[in-house]
């Protein structure tokens, strides 16, 4: 596990890390202590990436064109 707190990685450390702690998991070759601790870990973790991936959304915007096809805009995309 890293030493990086969760709340400051990035999308994909934090994807990176929670598909380490899932292998680990699944491989079950740890105590049932540090299996506890993964967990609880990828669980950080996954929110994390929710997190990430909920600010994304909010930023995607369509790009609106004029008659020409030429871009005037940004407006937000609908349904986020």
């Amino acid at each position: 596990m890293s030493d990086t707190a969760v709340d400051e990685m990035s999308f994909e450390q934090a994807m990176a890390e929670l598909e380490q702690v899932l292998g680990q998991l699944e491989r079950g070759d740890v105590a049932l202590d540090e299996s506890i601790a993964l967990y609880e870990r990828g669980a950080l973790l996954k929110k994390r990436c929710e997190t990430k991936l909920k600010e994304a959304e909010e930023k995607v915007a369509a790009i609106t064109l004029d008659s020409d096809g030429n871009p005037t805009g940004l407006k937000p995309v609908e349904g986020l």
